[in-house]
């Protein structure tokens, strides 16, 4: 007698390997990260050992964000019409990417051609990072998912900054960019292994729709929050350093941005459940915002070593942490459908916002309090945002 798979079924399947899936996922997302950011740490010696200068290093960090801008919506729409298909080719060119690298690990050429077919996967990947909770996750777990696969971006953050140098120093540059080869090889077999683990099917892209997204003031909101979330924290990652030494604190800045990462880690784990579970995401973007301003005014006024970790900690644990939180809210506004169009649309601002932001600093950053007032009036406008945000969040887009 031949048994037939009913509902039920299949949604047992679905439950069972969600964590496998999302593991898989999470590891994927860790590894773009890190080779992003391989050179970050190490950026004199990289320059010194390929034979350019420090800004042609920096260049193969910012391969990635010019690649989101222009890849970003045309990922998130792929991905929501064939989610399976745009992960296995955002794991596959992650990890063509890292390979390529450490064909040659003296080339600076072989290197950012390596950077540049990674940078077309990186689009893919973490355009998933809301759909991959609707496909697998049954809805009094989404916001759990969604806020462990945010956070897996600043464990990858971490993982770049923590661990470059002890590796160049183990291993050389071969020893580095070999075991961020062998890292992506795992995270794409992983991956492609998880594609085969029952899912809820989300892949059902409607024109109507998508025409709905580029008028609905909601997602235009959250996408400027981003949009001044990730510029001021690449504005602190990009030019702390230069500011911490001219106020006096030579070799504080890596610390401290590790710190600030660290909570950020923290943050996206538990805000976003708080938040949801009492509907106060509107009043975490407020307090994100409020707290930015704070922050950066306190730090151009006094400066002591205890007060910069404290204080870019707390930010770090606010600020990072928004981040899923905003993403949760798209999810759950927009819905599952269109999930990997929407998460397209936010992270492509937060992109924008990087380059802009960093850019402004740089026009004070002569005077490094100056350079901080800079970062706290980018606040106005994002705390102005967040007022401005329902006190509730509403329906799916697709329901109203």
């Amino acid at each position: 007698m031949v048994r037939t798979h009913t509902p039920d079924d299949h949604t047992a399947r679905v439950l069972a390997g969600r964590w496998p899936a999302l593991a898989a996922f999470c590891l994927l997302v860790m590894t773009t990260q890190a080779l992003w950011l391989t050179f970050a740490a190490i950026t004199p010696q990289s320059a010194t050992h390929l034979g350019v200068s420090e800004g042609a290093v920096g260049d193969l960090a910012v391969v990635n964000a010019a690649a989101f801008v222009l890849l970003a919506i045309p990922a998130g729409r792929w991905m929501d019409r064939s989610y399976e298909r745009a992960l296995a080719a955002g794991a596959l060119f992650t990890a063509a990417g890292a390979i390529i690298r450490a064909l040659d690990p003296s080339s600076y050429p072989t290197i950012l051609a390596g950077q540049v077919v990674m940078s077309i996967g990186q689009p893919l990947v973490l355009n998933a990072l809301t759909k991959i909770a609707a496909r697998h996750f049954p809805p009094r777990e989404q916001t759990l998912a969604i806020s462990i696969a945010a956070g897996s971006q600043y464990a990858g953050i971490l993982v770049a900054v923590l661990t470059s140098s002890w590796l160049v120093d183990a291993g050389g540059f071969r020893g580095l960019l070999v075991a961020h080869a062998v890292l992506a090889t795992v995270a794409v077999g992983a991956v492609l292994a998880s594609l085969r683990l029952a899912s809820h099917p989300t892949d059902v892209l409607g024109r109507v729709r998508l025409g709905r997204l580029r008028s609905d003031p909601l997602l235009w909101k959250l996408a400027a929050l981003l949009f001044l979330g990730f510029g001021i924290y690449n504005g602190v990652a990009t030019w702390l350093d230069a500011i911490l030494v001219d106020l006096g604190h030579p070799g504080l800045a890596g610390p401290a941005i590790a710190t600030m990462t660290l909570a950020g880690v923290v943050g996206a784990a538990i805000l976003p459940s708080l938040a949801a579970a009492r509907d106060a995401r509107r009043a975490v973007a407020v307090l994100a915002t409020t707290a930015l301003a704070a922050v950066m005014i306190t730090l151009a006024a006094v400066q002591p070593v205890w007060l910069v970790y404290g204080a870019l900690a707390l930010l770090g644990f606010l600020l990072m942490g928004t981040l899923p939180v905003v993403l949760d809210w798209s999810e759950r506004h927009a819905g599952p459908t269109l999930a990997g169009t929407v998460t397209g649309l936010l992270l492509l601002a937060g992109n924008l916002g990087a380059v802009l932001v960093v850019l402004t600093v740089q026009i004070a950053i002569g005077d490094p309090v100056a350079a901080l007032v800079v970062m706290a009036l980018w606040a106005v406008p994002g705390l102005a945002v967040a007022l401005s945000l329902p006190r509730t969040a509403g329906p799916h887009l697709t329901t109203q």
